[in-house]
């Protein structure tokens, strides 16, 4: 799989070291790299638009002549693009007057010009016929919206792609977008849906533009275990394949998962700690450190509870490699959160499990929802009558 990869698109790593240049927890001495390798793809891809804006933010130093050389190269190729348009709209047939455009969109990409990419590919995809292409067009702008964090325009752009779809499309191009829509789902804080679209992906994965696949498989595991149930997790994420051959190549990950299914919480706790970097400096998981720190946890002490009736927070804290305050703060958050379905008997230093009955549930909606129907055929009746 690894071998078949294609190169990241280079605007995306930029996007990630322009959020690691502005994250608080990255050094300085990391920073001061950073800047100087942002500096020099801005500079090497003639990016004026970004370079002036992150020049007014004070992430970069303006330096007017290389501002003034970068306009002045960009003027340049435009003029280049529209005679080629020109004369492939005069010369030429209709295939090579879209590609004459696609390359003006693309220049626009390249330059971080994000309007006038988007007009520009609106005006290529007025140019083309096949739906292949058309959706080649919605991943270009797919990448822009990531670059951008525009979640609007990239929900946007996934519902177009689906109903392009519907006229016809390839499943590699299918498969593709199962990843972007995955990832803006994440993104979004909605994984459960970006779980189920990435490991439907899992052995198709091509979208190497993205990111490569040692980081999707970190984002597979990690929206897998909060939104699966243990059989499936098993099934489909701890004995994979796909995650086996790759999952020892990202630190802590390995021990992470299979502890947490083992139910070996002291080494999770362990591993846990370690991953906690990695995911606060992850770009699309950084807005949700916070949430996925709580939803794990609930899981875990869910796990471990669920095989309880009733028993002591010190087998507890031992369990965990914790202290007993710590487990009583924790639990005592997530009971009056209403995530965990247990009580603490204080005195007794007991926690006591009062698991709500799936079954007596369901049968007394079933009976409320009945009464209800009953309510309303005897309403009707009366109308009949009448």
């Amino acid at each position: 799989m690894e071998g078949q990869e294609g190169p990241q698109q280079p605007h995306l790593v930029l996007a990630n070291k322009l959020f690691l240049l502005t994250h608080p927890d990255v050094q300085d001495i990391e920073k001061i790299r950073l800047r100087e390798e942002v500096f020099a793809s801005v500079k090497a891809d003639d990016m004026a638009p970004l370079y002036e804006t992150l020049a007014v933010n004070s992430v970069l130093d303006m330096d007017q002549s290389v501002l003034d050389s970068m306009h002045g190269k960009i003027d340049e190729e435009l003029k280049k693009l529209d005679e080629k348009i020109a004369d492939a709209e005069e010369n030429l047939g209709e295939s090579e007057v879209r590609e004459a455009h696609l390359a003006k969109s693309l220049f626009y990409i390249r330059i971080g010009d994000k309007e006038k990419a988007l007009e520009q590919l609106k005006v290529t995809e007025s140019k083309t016929v096949a739906v292949g292409q058309k959706m080649d067009l919605v991943f270009y702008t797919l990448q822009l919206g990531f670059f951008y964090m525009d979640f609007d325009l990239i929900s946007q752009s996934i519902d177009k792609a689906k109903n392009l779809f519907e006229e016809g499309g390839d499943w590699e191009r299918k498969n593709r977008l199962k990843v972007y829509e995955g990832l803006y789902c994440m993104s979004t804080r909605n994984f459960k849906k970006a779980a189920d679209l990435f490991l439907d992906s899992i052995s198709t994965f091509t979208t190497s533009e993205l990111f490569p696949y040692d980081t999707f498989i970190f984002y597979t595991a990690l929206t897998s275990i909060i939104s699966l149930d243990r059989v499936s997790l098993k099934q489909k994420v701890v004995d994979a394949p796909e995650m086996l051959t790759v999952i020892g190549k990202i630190p802590y990950l390995s021990e992470f998962l299979n502890s947490l299914y083992d139910c070996q919480y002291k080494s999770f706790f362990s591993a846990f700690a370690g991953l906690t970097e990695h995911i606060k400096l992850d770009r699309y998981l950084h807005p949700h450190f916070r949430y996925y720190m709580r939803e794990i946890r609930t899981v875990l002490y869910s796990q471990f509870l669920e095989s309880y009736k009733s028993v002591t927070i010190e087998a507890m804290a031992k369990a965990f490699g914790v202290t007993v305050d710590f487990i009583d703060v924790e639990l005592s958050r997530f009971i009056a959160a209403g995530k965990l379905h247990c009580k603490i008997d204080k005195v007794a230093g007991v926690l006591e499990t009062n698991r709500p009955d799936a079954k007596n549930a369901l049968y007394q909606a079933t009976i409320k929802q009945g009464d209800f129907l009953l309510n309303r055929i005897q309403k009707l009746s009366r109308v009949i009558d009448l």
